[in-house]
């Protein structure tokens, strides 16, 4: 094996690093500040903890959701871009801000008339006898709050995506880190009441505003810069004129972005039911997996960083005509994300046993967050590995081969076996998971194979200028 075709020159790495470092920069800060909210919230007890991390996985499925929704319209961004079509990538974002706005109206409507129900999914009786219904009544009321935060994420994510599409990574970074500072001074201040200033203590309600309002400062943030530089933003000139959208674009876009959309709806409701299996031990395995999936998640920086790089670099390479750079970049992207995630693994590995014992919980809990990040930190660069190849084939435009490999394995391979395992077998929920996430070396397999063959090497654009 020739090992130099997987090794860059300086300037592919300098590009790359210009590219990821903003990206990475906003996701670590982001997750950081979802690891204190978190921890402050753990501080109040289980129950309350246990109803916040109720509603955020049902809110993450809307996030994720969010996240399909504009990404079948990035593809054409991306590649419009790479050609150099400004009114090209007009067409998309207005897109975007329709298919956002359709999709928060939907799903504001379903949690505010399904939320009791939504909530009880995740309630089982455990080994610490946790109050259930007190639980159910935290969930209900945090639910309640964080609605109001839904469209302005959607419609943060429509501008956001379109920067980033376009190379202009720092400003939703910026949005990002302005939204965590206010997130965690007002966390503090309003969960737990700042006395002197007679600001009662408010708890999971305090959360709950902290992070609507983080919301309200990075949407203005990034919708100011944007509409403010329009020499560096062409495609925002008019674009609120009319919401007209080429049909042939439009047909494009659902012919790819569907699949997609699609993709991420049952990937995101794939991962609450995974959660649901688990909590079948009880509600202590729902405490437990909150708190590892948030310590994770801040970990999991490295390579969610080189997924958005890979959409990016190696979507205007292929836009600009440019296929055989574009395996090239490609390769080389993917055998750094997953070199990275062999060190950070490592140190997630040795660190796997700290971060739960500071949170104010029972020992049960504490020990199963414990084990469930040692496998987390084992998984890593597998996890590295399917995340950037999952890029890869969106870049080009292959929305049903992802949707094959990603939603359909989750559900046809991950959840029957979590559901298998739940219902007819008496295992505990660490052997559960540990079955669960090594079947994922499967998909790796899978992964490798179809980004192999370059079925993915497509432009998508070529001959379909809008200039």
């Amino acid at each position: 094996m020739n090992i130099r075709k997987y090794i860059g020159n300086k300037e592919f790495y300098k590009k790359v690093l210009v590219i990821t470092l903003p990206i990475l920069i906003q996701q670590v800060i982001t997750n950081f500040v979802s690891l204190i909210d978190n921890i402050m919230v753990g501080q109040i007890g289980t129950e309350q903890m246990s109803g916040v991390a109720i509603v955020n996985q049902l809110i993450y499925v809307f996030n994720v959701c969010i996240f399909g929704g504009v990404s079948g319209a990035g593809i054409f961004t991306a590649q419009y871009f790479g050609k150099g079509d400004h009114k090209g990538v007009r067409a998309t974002f207005r897109a975007k801000i329709i298919i956002v706005s359709l999709m928060s109206a939907l799903c504001i409507g379903l949690f505010l008339l399904f939320d009791e129900e939504l909530i009880s999914l995740y309630l089982h009786k455990g080994q610490d006898n946790l109050d259930l219904s007190a639980t159910l009544m935290y969930g209900k009321e945090y639910m309640k709050i964080m609605l109001l935060q839904l469209p302005l994420f959607a419609l943060t994510q429509a501008y956001a995506g379109t920067l980033r599409e376009t190379g202009r990574t720092v400003p939703p970074m910026l949005g990002g880190m302005v939204a965590v500072f206010v997130n965690v001074i007002l966390d503090y201040v309003l969960i737990f009441g700042v006395e002197f200033l007679s600001i009662p203590a408010m708890g999971i309600k305090g959360a709950a505003i902290a992070t609507v309002s983080s919301r309200v400062c990075e949407f203005a943030v990034v919708v100011l810069w944007t509409h403010c530089n329009r020499k560096k933003n062409e495609y925002i000139k008019g674009a609120f004129r009319s919401f007209r959208i080429p049909r042939e674009l439009m047909g494009g876009i659902v012919r790819k972005g569907f699949p997609l959309m699609l993709n991420e709806v049952l990937w995101s409701t794939g991962q609450a039911v995974l959660v649901g299996c688990y909590s079948t031990r009880g509600l202590e395995a729902v405490s437990a997996m909150n708190i590892s999936s948030t310590v994770s998640n801040l970990f999991f920086c490295a390579f969610f960083a080189f997924g958005s790089a890979i959409s990016i670099v190696v979507g205007q390479l292929l836009g600009a005509g440019e296929l055989q750079r574009a395996k090239d970049e490609d390769r080389k992207l993917i055998a750094t994300a997953v070199a990275i995630c062999v060190v950070i693994g490592t140190v997630m590995a040795f660190l796997s046993p700290l971060f739960p014992q500071i949170y104010n919980t029972t020992d049960t809990v504490k020990r199963i967050a414990t084990q469930c990040l040692f496998i987390s930190s084992v998984m890593m660069p597998f996890h590295g590995f399917i995340h950037t190849a999952y890029f890869t084939l969106r870049s080009g435009g292959k929305t049903v081969v992802t949707f094959l490999f990603d939603s359909v394995y989750v559900w046809v391979i991950l959840i029957v076996a979590a559901f298998s395992l739940s219902r007819f077998t008496t295992l505990d929920v660490v052997k559960m998971y540990a079955i669960v996430q090594s079947l994922d070396i499967l998909k790796c397999i899978v992964g490798y194979v179809l980004v192999k063959k370059g079925v993915w090497v497509n432009n998508l654009v070529e001959d379909k200028s809008l200039a």
